[in-house]
């Protein structure tokens, strides 16, 4: 099935790999309690590019990707299942092992963005929406870091999911 959320930009650079264009796959991890997002890019060199306007964390801001090893496998995008985006990443720094650790051991939930950049337009990215995920399990060792991510339990969730109370809405009781 095809990816409506990809530009026609990306989709030409996917069908005709024009010299000097390179696609960059970047990833960025949230939690209340990491300092800032971690940020990284599956290349070997550091990306500075701009976010989209709604982003979660620096709507619009230019920000700075990390260069990393890492690996991913796509959510499918089909009517049946449940999509999951695997994540490996390897080489990890003591920093983002204990940041992961630390968000782990708490409640909150772990989140985590995909966005691709092309090389020849770094002004947002290319896949619009960017695919936003939480992180439902993941392990941590000295070496590597794999996670598997999904989308929001939306069939536990209240629909609607408004609550209509007496307080806010006074007008149901007489």
């Amino acid at each position: 099935m095809p990816d409506a959320t990809l530009s026609e930009a990306l989709k030409e650079a996917y069908a005709s790999a024009p010299r000097g264009v390179v696609t960059y796959h970047t990833l960025e991890i949230r939690h209340p309690s990491f300092t800032e997002p971690i940020r990284i890019v599956r290349d070997r060199a550091d990306l500075t590019a701009y976010l989209e306007a709604d982003a979660p964390e620096d709507p619009g801001a230019e920000v700075t990707f990390i260069g990393y090893a890492f690996d991913f496998l796509k959510p499918e995008i089909s009517p049946t299942g449940v999509p999951q985006m695997t994540i490996t990443i390897d080489n990890v720094s003591r920093l983002i092992t204990a940041a992961i650790e630390n968000a782990t051991a708490t409640t909150d939930v772990i989140e985590c963005t995909y966005r691709e950049y092309l090389s020849n337009d770094l002004t947002g990215p290319q896949n619009d929406p960017p695919i936003h995920m939480e992180i439902m399990t993941v392990s941590c060792t000295v070496f590597q870091i794999s996670a598997v991510a999904g989308f929001p339990d939306l069939i536990n969730r209240k629909f609607p999911t408004l609550e209509y109370t007496a307080e806010e809405f006074p007008g149901l009781v007489s």
